[in-house]
Protein backbone atom coordinates (compact mmCIF):
# COMPACT_ATOMS: atom_id res chain seq x y z
CA UNK A 1 0.00 0.00 0.00
CA UNK A 2 1.16 3.53 -0.79
CA UNK A 3 2.95 4.91 2.29
CA UNK A 4 1.06 8.23 2.31
CA UNK A 5 -2.27 6.47 1.88
CA UNK A 6 -1.44 4.03 4.68
CA UNK A 7 -0.53 6.85 7.07
CA UNK A 8 -3.69 8.81 6.21
CA UNK A 9 -5.82 5.69 6.63
CA UNK A 10 -4.29 4.97 10.03
CA UNK A 11 -4.98 8.54 11.20
CA UNK A 12 -8.52 8.57 9.80
CA UNK A 13 -9.34 5.31 11.56
CA UNK A 14 -7.93 6.68 14.78
CA UNK A 15 -9.63 10.08 14.65
CA UNK A 16 -12.69 9.40 12.50
CA UNK A 17 -15.14 12.28 12.02
CA UNK A 18 -14.61 14.77 9.18
CA UNK A 19 -11.20 15.49 7.67
CA UNK A 20 -9.67 17.85 5.14
CA UNK A 21 -6.44 17.62 3.11
CA UNK A 22 -4.85 20.16 5.48
CA UNK A 23 -5.12 17.61 8.28
CA UNK A 24 -2.47 15.48 6.57
CA UNK A 25 0.02 17.98 5.16
CA UNK A 26 2.50 16.94 7.85
CA UNK A 27 2.60 13.51 6.18
CA UNK A 28 3.15 14.49 2.53
CA UNK A 29 2.76 17.25 -0.06
CA UNK A 30 -0.69 18.46 -1.12
CA UNK A 31 -0.74 16.52 -4.42
CA UNK A 32 0.15 13.24 -2.72
CA UNK A 33 -2.46 13.83 -0.01
CA UNK A 34 -5.18 14.64 -2.57
CA UNK A 35 -4.35 11.51 -4.56
CA UNK A 36 -4.43 9.34 -1.45
CA UNK A 37 -7.77 10.78 -0.35
CA UNK A 38 -9.23 10.21 -3.83
CA UNK A 39 -8.14 6.56 -3.72
CA UNK A 40 -9.74 6.13 -0.30
CA UNK A 41 -12.99 7.59 -1.69
CA UNK A 42 -12.92 5.15 -4.62
CA UNK A 43 -12.44 2.32 -2.13
CA UNK A 44 -15.44 3.56 -0.07
CA UNK A 45 -13.23 4.09 2.97
CA UNK A 46 -14.03 7.83 2.84
CA UNK A 47 -16.98 9.74 1.46
CA UNK A 48 -16.50 13.15 -0.14
CA UNK A 49 -19.15 15.43 1.40
CA UNK A 50 -18.06 18.78 0.00
CA UNK A 51 -15.13 20.66 -1.48
CA UNK A 52 -12.10 19.53 0.48
CA UNK A 53 -14.25 17.72 3.07
CA UNK A 54 -14.22 13.97 3.68
CA UNK A 55 -16.31 11.90 6.05
CA UNK A 56 -15.75 8.45 7.46
CA UNK A 57 -19.06 6.70 6.60
CA UNK A 58 -20.76 5.05 9.54
CA UNK A 59 -23.84 2.87 9.39
CA UNK A 60 -26.64 2.55 11.91
CA UNK A 61 -26.82 -1.24 11.98
CA UNK A 62 -30.30 -1.32 13.47
CA UNK A 63 -31.79 0.96 10.80
CA UNK A 64 -29.39 0.01 8.04
CA UNK A 65 -28.73 3.63 7.05
CA UNK A 66 -25.61 5.76 6.75
CA UNK A 67 -25.32 8.20 9.65
CA UNK A 68 -24.66 11.77 8.45
CA UNK A 69 -21.72 13.65 9.99
CA UNK A 70 -22.34 15.87 13.01
CA UNK A 71 -22.86 19.50 11.82
CA UNK A 72 -20.55 20.76 14.60
CA UNK A 73 -17.76 18.52 13.35
CA UNK A 74 -18.35 19.59 9.74
CA UNK A 75 -18.25 23.28 10.74
CA UNK A 76 -14.95 22.84 12.58
CA UNK A 77 -13.50 21.00 9.55
CA UNK A 78 -14.55 23.91 7.32
CA UNK A 79 -12.76 26.22 9.74
CA UNK A 80 -9.58 24.15 9.48
CA UNK A 81 -9.86 24.02 5.68
CA UNK A 82 -10.29 27.79 5.36
CA UNK A 83 -7.98 28.78 8.20
CA UNK A 84 -10.76 30.53 10.10
CA UNK A 85 -12.29 30.23 13.55
CA UNK A 86 -15.78 28.80 13.90
CA UNK A 87 -18.15 28.89 16.88
CA UNK A 88 -21.75 28.05 17.62
CA UNK A 89 -24.29 30.81 17.06
CA UNK A 90 -25.87 32.41 20.17
CA UNK A 91 -29.27 30.82 19.37
CA UNK A 92 -27.81 27.32 19.32
CA UNK A 93 -25.82 27.98 22.51
CA UNK A 94 -28.93 29.17 24.34
CA UNK A 95 -30.87 26.12 23.17
CA UNK A 96 -28.17 23.69 24.26
CA UNK A 97 -27.95 25.37 27.65
CA UNK A 98 -31.68 24.78 28.04
CA UNK A 99 -32.44 28.51 28.04
CA UNK A 100 -34.39 28.55 24.81
CA UNK A 101 -36.69 26.08 23.09
CA UNK A 102 -36.11 27.62 19.69
CA UNK A 103 -33.98 25.48 17.39
CA UNK A 104 -32.69 27.04 14.15
CA UNK A 105 -34.03 25.23 11.05
CA UNK A 106 -30.49 25.18 9.68
CA UNK A 107 -27.34 24.95 11.81
CA UNK A 108 -25.80 28.43 12.01
CA UNK A 109 -22.22 29.07 13.08
CA UNK A 110 -20.22 32.25 13.52
CA UNK A 111 -16.86 32.63 11.80
CA UNK A 112 -14.17 35.24 11.28
CA UNK A 113 -13.91 33.90 7.72
CA UNK A 114 -16.35 34.76 4.95
CA UNK A 115 -20.04 33.91 5.13
CA UNK A 116 -21.00 30.76 3.24
CA UNK A 117 -23.50 27.92 3.12
CA UNK A 118 -22.32 24.35 2.72
CA UNK A 119 -24.61 21.49 1.75
CA UNK A 120 -23.75 18.14 3.29
CA UNK A 121 -26.16 15.44 2.23
CA UNK A 122 -29.65 16.72 2.97
CA UNK A 123 -28.54 19.34 5.49
CA UNK A 124 -27.25 22.85 4.94
CA UNK A 125 -24.69 24.37 7.29
CA UNK A 126 -24.52 28.16 7.34
CA UNK A 127 -21.46 30.11 8.46
CA UNK A 128 -22.01 33.78 9.23
CA UNK A 129 -19.12 36.25 9.27
CA UNK A 130 -18.70 38.31 12.44
CA UNK A 131 -15.87 40.36 13.91
CA UNK A 132 -13.23 38.22 15.61
CA UNK A 133 -14.07 39.73 19.02
CA UNK A 134 -17.61 38.31 18.75
CA UNK A 135 -16.32 34.75 18.55
CA UNK A 136 -16.22 33.00 21.92
CA UNK A 137 -13.50 30.45 22.42
CA UNK A 138 -15.10 27.01 22.74
CA UNK A 139 -13.20 26.55 26.02
CA UNK A 140 -14.16 30.00 27.33
CA UNK A 141 -17.30 29.41 29.42
CA UNK A 142 -17.81 33.14 30.06
CA UNK A 143 -17.58 34.03 26.37
CA UNK A 144 -20.16 31.32 25.61
CA UNK A 145 -22.35 32.62 28.45
CA UNK A 146 -22.33 36.17 27.04
CA UNK A 147 -23.36 34.81 23.63
CA UNK A 148 -26.18 32.88 25.30
CA UNK A 149 -27.33 35.97 27.24
CA UNK A 150 -27.57 37.88 23.96
CA UNK A 151 -29.48 35.03 22.34
CA UNK A 152 -32.01 34.80 25.18
CA UNK A 153 -32.63 38.54 24.83
CA UNK A 154 -33.21 41.31 27.34
CA UNK A 155 -36.99 40.84 27.48
CA UNK A 156 -36.74 37.09 28.16
CA UNK A 157 -33.93 37.19 30.69
CA UNK A 158 -36.03 36.48 33.78
CA UNK A 159 -35.05 35.20 37.23
CA UNK A 160 -35.27 31.59 36.02
CA UNK A 161 -32.75 32.23 33.23
CA UNK A 162 -30.43 34.14 35.59
CA UNK A 163 -30.49 31.22 38.02
CA UNK A 164 -29.78 28.77 35.17
CA UNK A 165 -26.66 30.75 34.24
CA UNK A 166 -25.61 30.94 37.88
CA UNK A 167 -25.85 27.14 38.26
CA UNK A 168 -23.79 26.49 35.13
CA UNK A 169 -20.89 28.82 36.03
CA UNK A 170 -18.44 28.38 38.88
CA UNK A 171 -17.84 31.30 41.27
CA UNK A 172 -14.56 32.06 39.45
CA UNK A 173 -16.31 31.96 36.07
CA UNK A 174 -19.05 34.28 37.34
CA UNK A 175 -16.40 36.82 38.40
CA UNK A 176 -14.72 36.51 34.99
CA UNK A 177 -18.12 36.99 33.32
CA UNK A 178 -18.59 40.22 35.25
CA UNK A 179 -15.20 41.55 34.10
CA UNK A 180 -15.79 40.50 30.50
CA UNK A 181 -19.30 41.98 30.34
CA UNK A 182 -17.95 45.48 30.95
CA UNK A 183 -17.32 45.67 27.21
CA UNK A 184 -20.81 44.49 26.26
CA UNK A 185 -24.10 46.40 25.99
CA UNK A 186 -25.44 47.86 29.24
CA UNK A 187 -28.25 45.32 29.59
CA UNK A 188 -25.79 42.43 29.12
CA UNK A 189 -23.56 43.93 31.83
CA UNK A 190 -26.61 44.22 34.13
CA UNK A 191 -27.44 40.57 33.50
CA UNK A 192 -23.83 39.59 34.26
CA UNK A 193 -24.01 41.47 37.58
CA UNK A 194 -27.17 39.56 38.48
CA UNK A 195 -25.55 36.25 37.53
CA UNK A 196 -22.37 37.06 39.47
CA UNK A 197 -24.31 38.13 42.55
CA UNK A 198 -23.98 35.81 45.54
CA UNK A 199 -27.59 36.54 46.45
CA UNK A 200 -29.71 33.71 45.04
Amino acid sequence: MDTTKAKILARVRRKGAVVTPKDFLDLAGRDAVDQALSRLVRQDVLQRIGHGLYHVPRTNKRLGITVPPDPDVVAQAIGRRTGSRVALSPAVIANRLGLSTQVPAKPVYLTDGRSRSVSVGNQTIRLKHVAAKQLPDKDDATGVAIQAIIAVGESSLDDKAIEAFRRRLSPAQRKHLLRKARYADAWVADAARSIASTEA
